[in-house]
């Protein structure tokens, strides 16, 4: 039976980053998957926070639905960076799937997630 390619897909959601300021803090959101096209557009979203004054970054993973090797660079280079420029930097672990590609690529215990 033929499907139309709209009804393959009726549950994603268009790739974005939300933010949502906290008390001490601002939590960076990305919803989607995070992949070459779009990790540029966390990154982005982090530099202006942390340019704002922003000190406690948290990368909250729990949205994503797929993460490649340049979402797992783009942690590991906010970490490294954060880390070099006393700024509190957190990940919150997203779904099994995204855990599973940090696990694989070795770095899962080298970063600083949270559950």
């Amino acid at each position: 039976m033929p499907h139309s390619s709209s009804s393959l897909e009726p549950d994603l959601e268009p790739f974005r980053v939300e933010v949502q300021p906290e008390r001490d803090s601002v939590r960076v959101v990305p919803v989607g998957e995070v992949d070459i096209a779009t990790v540029g557009e966390i990154d982005t979203r982090l530099r202006e926070l942390n340019k704002a004054g922003f000190r406690h970054l948290v990368l909250d993973l729990r949205r994503l639905t797929f993460i490649d090797s340049s979402g797992v660079r783009l942690v590991l280079t906010w970490h490294a960076a954060a880390h070099q420029n006393g700024i509190d930097f957190m990940v919150l672990e997203g779904p099994p799937a995204v855990q599973r590609v940090f696990q694989i690529a070795g770095v899962l215990d080298h970063l600083p997630f949270r559950t």
